[in-house]
């Protein structure tokens, strides 16, 4: 079967809202390392990571052994009715490395399920439907994350179980503030923050949530301290954190383990997904005690936790750890963004090269101004692939190239990278 004849039967089964990248959508059939291969045999450099999930990479022996030693028991699932070590195991570590003190952790299947419950967690705690959240904020696809979402590309619906007030600060590129240096932009969103408080909400707004670097959002860069900043209103008024680190967390920012680490502060809650399972479908929260034991009712995760995929997610921590894959991260990613930077300045299209680690944006503009320039993305996407990489995209306004291989990713790889993303924005730039 085709991968054409495969399109057809998909669009005939599956939702029309149902995204695929490319003109010819692709079927990846087998992987290693940080290579795929599709259903016709062509290879790809992979540098998106099954949007940003596949954190070390594919076919990792260390990872593999661990989830067939579960399969090898016969016990694929229990449910929390049941002591799960791997679980109990999984959590310990994640409680140690969040610094959240007297942390406990709540395992889910996903980043949204994880932010729903956040979401729970705080309204529960502060007893208050009431939301901040930032503006080109992308926090999931259910009903109360979608309410929570600055980014009407992601919002398919205005109503939402909570009251959302948005804030500025996420993306210095495209807001009024970002013109001022990183200190006046601090100091300007921090009055924003304090202006939306007194005029759009009742006082008692249970949490604030935010995401380090905005992910769906193309990248978008705050400048650190921003959070901090942000905390010490909130702390005046008794309101939550929670910082959602599904695509940050885990040392792919490279400077720190968690985002949020960037702006010296802890929050109350964290969130995490994506690569702490490399592909297995696994999230959870980390909370204060206090916060995560405010429920007052029964509460169970069916498939939360599980023992394949927490089998495979202490393995993933365990690699990542002893392999130093925030300290790779931090120098490969230094290279993409100096070697990007510098493929920008020959170019009339590329705006804004942001981000940290391997966790890359390339905002593509109209030759001129900031004008956003959707079709030389969509353009960038498709030469890349046939040149033989696969990268993301996104943004607000779908202009943004995004770039996040797994951490395990090589020199060479990243100078193979930056060649064909050369290639690919001259191209785009000319067309």
């Amino acid at each position: 079967m085709t991968e054409s004849d495969l399109l057809a039967r998909h669009r005939a089964v599956m939702p029309d809202w149902l995204a695929l990248y490319y003109s010819e959508p692709l079927e990846i059939v087998s992987a290693h390392g940080r290579h795929v291969t599709d259903s016709r045999g062509r290879t790809y450099l992979d540098f998106f990571a099954g949007i940003l999930t596949n954190a070390i990479g594919y076919d990792v022996a260390e990872i593999s052994d661990a989830i067939r030693r579960q399969l090898d028991s016969g016990v694929l699932h229990t449910s929390t009715l049941y002591l799960i070590r791997k679980q109990v195991e999984l959590a310990e570590q994640i409680a140690e490395l969040s610094g959240i003190p007297d942390a406990k952790v709540f395992f889910t299947n996903s980043g949204t399920e994880a932010n729903e419950t956040a979401l729970l967690l705080a309204t529960q705690y502060r007893r208050s439907n009431q939301i901040l959240a930032l503006r080109n904020s992308y926090h999931g696809r259910a009903f109360g994350t979608v309410g929570i979402t600055g980014n009407r590309g992601w919002s398919a619906s205005s109503l939402s179980p909570v009251k959302v007030s948005y804030v500025h600060g996420g993306y210095p590129y495209r807001s009024p503030f970002g013109h001022l240096s990183g200190e006046d932009y601090i100091a300007a969103c921090a009055d924003d923050l304090r202006d939306v408080l007194q005029t759009t909400t009742s006082g008692d707004v249970a949490a604030m949530i935010v995401e380090p670097i905005q992910g769906v959002g193309g990248f978008a860069t705050p400048p650190d301290g921003l959070f901090a900043s942000f905390k010490e209103i909130l702390d005046e008024h008794g309101i939550l954190l929670i910082s959602d680190e599904v695509q940050t967390g885990w040392g792919r920012t490279g400077e720190h383990f968690w985002g949020m680490d960037a702006h010296g502060m802890k929050p109350d809650i964290m969130t995490f997904a994506k690569g702490v399972g490399n592909g297995l479908a696994i999230g959870g929260v980390i909370a204060r005690g206090e916060v995560m034991d405010c429920l007052r009712a029964n509460s169970i995760s069916t498939f939360g936790g599980n023992p394949v995929a927490t089998a495979a997610a202490k393995a993933t921590v365990d690699y990542l750890l002893a392999n130093d894959l925030q300290g790779n991260a931090a120098k490969l990613g230094d290279r993409l963004l100096s070697g990007l930077r510098e493929l920008g300045q020959g170019t009339g299209i590329v705006g804004d090269v942001r981000g940290k680690g391997l966790m890359i944006g390339v905002e593509l503009v109209r030759p001129g101004g900031r004008e956003p320039n959707p079709p030389a993305a969509a353009a960038v996407l498709e030469e890349t692939r046939s040149r033989g990489l696969l990268v993301g995209k996104g943004g607000l306004h779908n202009n943004v190239i995004r770039l996040a291989p797994p951490m395990t990713l090589t020199a060479d790889e990243a100078g193979q990278a930056l060649e064909i993303l050369g290639e690919a924005i001259t191209a785009a730039d000319g067309s």
